[in-house]
């Protein structure tokens, strides 16, 4: 097998969006490096169960609702 192929993998300290760091093992930055993080399980609505809103922008909700009134939606 080739040498030096693989990135090198090392521990980091990942800061949740709530302030709690947490290490883990990656191939992001160096040894001891900090990532930030803007959304993680905590807060999105994939892992939280959120409600699941539409954003009508210009009205395309409503003009797709509208066109198709009649198939059941």
């Amino acid at each position: 097998m080739k040498q030096d192929t693989h990135p090198d993998y090392h521990a980091i300290d990942v800061k949740l969006t709530n302030g709690d760091v947490v290490k883990m093992k990656s191939t992001w930055g160096a040894e001891g490096d900090q990532l930030s993080l803007d959304i993680d399980p905590s807060v999105h609505p994939a892992w939280t169960g959120g409600s699941t809103r539409l954003m009508d922008s210009g009205g395309r909700v409503s003009k797709f609702k509208k066109k198709y009134e009649g198939l059941g939606f």
